[in-house]
């Protein structure tokens, strides 16, 4: 697909792009344009068109990453596109971006220094975790109920603490507890101590996880690295699909 053709397609999936473009029935297409029309119906034969037109977006589209999210800036029109790029093979050439991305981040993270939970030798999860996110709640939810289905995995768990205004406060008493697991499921399965613990360990924690999280961009709960790959939000499904391929994936001899 040639480079402009990305471009319509980009400014034809712009989430944030205005609703006041331009119709395509206002005026007769240029003979740029009508070709630029032919193009994108005879490389994407299997979506239909019903319309077609100019798009606000002008001037060289550039990409950049924010909170491991891939974003595309045209600065001549001053527009920020959230797009999904795809080649004419259907690739999904920012998915590729997005992962190329978050593997390089990767390497901001010490796993000494996450808090682990479940157990040794099941696959491996990084996740950037809130106390007070509902979201991230529901996550843990669901790895309880895939526990009590034989299907564990082990968390190296940072806690994103500039959120939610207890959840610096709530992490630090999970840390400061005598039993962190136990802690962990306790407060994100919403109950509310009585009295926070507090410790110096757990609050020097704390802060070198808000380093982490600053370093790595991330800017939202729950954010997870699964094999290698960003997985922004609960996205159930997903993470349905590599337990899956975890699951039949042969067992290490005793």
């Amino acid at each position: 697909m040639s480079r402009s053709g990305k471009l319509i397609l980009a400014a034809l999936l712009c989430a944030s792009a205005p609703a006041h473009a331009q119709e395509a029935s206002a005026e007769p297409l240029t003979a740029a344009a009508a070709e630029a029309q032919r193009q994108l119906r005879q490389t994407f034969t299997n979506l239909t068109f019903e319309d077609f037109g100019p798009a606000p977006v002008s001037g060289p589209i550039y990409q950049a990453i924010a909170g491991g999210r891939v974003i595309y800036f045209a600065p001549e029109s001053q527009h920020l596109l959230f797009a999904a790029i795809y080649d004419k093979n259907g690739v999904n050439l920012t998915a590729l971006a997005q992962d190329a991305g978050a593997r390089k981040r990767l390497g901001a993270i010490n796993p000494a220094e996450a808090l682990v939970i479940g157990p040794a030798g099941a696959p491996k999860v990084i996740e950037f975790t809130d106390p007070d996110c509902p979201y991230c709640q529901a996550l843990e939810r669901f790895w309880l109920t895939k526990e009590a289905e034989g299907k564990p995995v082990q968390r190296l768990v940072y806690f994103v603490s500039g959120i939610h205004p207890q959840a610096a406060a709530k992490a630090e008493h999970i840390l400061c507890s005598s039993d962190q697991q136990a802690a962990f499921k306790s407060v994100y399965s919403g109950a509310q101590p009585a009295a926070l613990h507090k410790c110096r360990p757990g609050a020097e924690k704390v802060a070198r996880d808000a380093e982490t999280v600053r370093k790595m961009g991330i800017s939202g709960t729950p954010t997870l690295f699964v094999d290698g790959k960003l997985v922004s939000g609960f996205q159930q499904a997903e993470l349905e699909a590599f337990l899956e391929t975890e699951s039949r994936k042969p067992k290490p001899s005793p």
